[in-house]
């Protein structure tokens, strides 16, 4: 159900720099095995890539006209056709409470946390890093990936917090027509959104994402 674009934010996350040769030493490489959409091992070595997260293998998204998919499953499988048997050069960052070695990964000189935010495959982790938000953003623009859907954060997932998206939960975009033709979607917590009504009978409807709504011609209100 995704549209992936590995090849296209590939080329892109190619011209990111590579490791910095003083980090040399502290290089783990070796043949990657997928784990699942954001941790992979080389060799004995399990590996957290730093800076994003990605959805787990067992989430549900929902697509606003095409239903439930299994996005975690098929993240994981996208990522493990693309990485698994490439030899990559990881940088050690950190290591998180499981004992895993959190890095950043480069197949050749692209960086893999990148090629998967662009791509729409995994979300930029702001808690930890602010890295690799720009990229989330022109994902999110391009409406690829998981941007497609109504998503679950991959955190709140794990936290046991709405593990199934019911029917309408995550639309609350409202698409108002206002009284020029105008028209402009209004977000939660915005100036006008409690006060502004939907009327489907006027072509005013409610939408998933702010990428659905500008697809469908929408702008986001000023305030």
């Amino acid at each position: 159900m995704l549209r992936f674009c590995l090849p296209f934010a590939l080329l892109a996350a190619a011209l990111l720099p590579s490791p910095p040769s003083e980090a040399a030493q502290a290089e783990i490489t070796g043949i990657a095995r997928v784990i699942d959409g954001d941790t992979l091992d080389l060799g004995d070595t399990r590996i957290r890539l730093f800076g994003i997260d990605a959805v787990e293998r067992d989430q549900t998204c929902r697509h606003p006209t095409r239903g439930d998919w299994p996005c975690g499953a098929e993240v994981a499988q996208e990522v493990a056709f693309w990485l698994n048997g490439e030899r990559l050069a990881c940088t050690p960052e950190d290591r998180d409470r499981y004992g895993r070695v959190v890095a950043t990964c480069y197949l050749r000189d692209a960086d893999v946390g990148a090629v998967l935010v662009e791509a729409g495959l995994a979300f930029a982790y702001s808690k930890y890093s602010p890295r690799y938000e720009a990229l989330q953003a022109r994902a999110l623009a391009a409406g690829r990936g998981l941007w497609t859907s109504v998503v679950v954060r991959p955190e709140r997932h794990r936290r046991g917090e709405d593990p199934v998206v019911p029917a309408q939960a995550g639309c609350r975009i409202k698409g108002n027509i206002s009284s020029k033709g105008v028209r402009i979607y209004h977000l939660p917590g915005q100036a006008w959104y409690d006060k502004t009504r939907i009327s489907p009978e006027n072509g005013e409807r409610w939408f998933c994402s702010e990428a659905e709504a500008r697809r469908a011609g929408w702008r986001k209100a000023r305030r």
